[in-house]
């Protein structure tokens, strides 16, 4: 008898479809990959190394602290606890998609949360609120962002001043944005409204009096709270 778990089937033309569906977001990808790919070089990471890590790390955030880290000699402990800190989201999140990700076998489950990023997960959690089992766009949408991702920093770390400051063009709220229109579309009732209200309040409190990058596990674990102990009822 099959394992009901482990019988989903991912569908190509669904895949092919969500990597188009994440084109534009990952258009703006590309311009933080070149801004990392800049600010990586003078580090004293060659343009193959800066290039590399952005293969293997796939965490925009990360990597850019890590640049403030790294030099002659680099503190691995500091490091890698800095990485796990701004990367710990990535647990409530994986968490938030397991009534989706339980139904594959362990190998497929864990390859798909490599390509995960804020952008496939907003779109994939509102689609299980909807009631739609969306495993295509973590795979379609995260390629689209991994490929943005390694674009933008070769350019950035072998042809040089393409793109010196996103943020002057507005580029750095173009994520915060696309996660809110998310937030706003997904089911609205006092759950949820509560919920997000709590996150963005103890965000907001971690990001004014704890240390860096702390605010965005503050916030997530608050929110997270709320909907663990405030459960939607079943259905009748």
């Amino acid at each position: 008898m099959d394992n009901p778990e482990s019988s989903y089937q991912l569908q190509p033309q669904r895949v092919a479809a969500e990597f188009l569906r994440l084109l534009p977001i990952s258009l703006f990808v590309v311009a933080f990959g070149v801004a990392f790919g800049l600010a990586a070089v003078p580090t004293g990471l060659a343009p193959v190394e800066a290039t590399l890590m952005s293969l293997l790390v796939f965490a925009g955030a990360s990597q850019f602290a890590a640049l403030d880290m790294w030099g002659q000699q680099v503190s691995l402990v500091p490091l890698m606890a800095v990485v796990f800190a701004i990367n710990s989201r990535h647990i409530l999140m994986g968490a938030s998609l397991y009534p989706v990700f339980r139904r594959l076998s362990p190998v497929r489950r864990y390859g798909l949360l490599l390509v995960l990023t804020d952008a496939n997960w907003a779109i994939a959690a509102q689609d299980y609120q909807n009631g739609r089992h969306n495993l295509e766009v973590i795979l379609g949408g995260g390629l689209a962002l991994v490929l943005a991702w390694l674009t933008g920093t070769a350019i950035g770390a072998w042809f040089g001043q393409l793109l010196t400051d996103p943020a002057a063009l507005g580029l750095d709220m173009v994520l915060g944005c696309f996660l809110l229109a998310m937030a706003l579309g997904g089911r609205r009732n006092p759950r949820i409204l509560v919920a997000w209200s709590v996150a963005a309040i103890v965000t907001m409190m971690a990001y004014w009096w704890l240390p860096p990058h702390m605010h965005v596990v503050a916030g997530a674990l608050a929110g997270g709270v709320v909907g663990f102990f405030w459960l939607d009822k079943p259905a009748r």
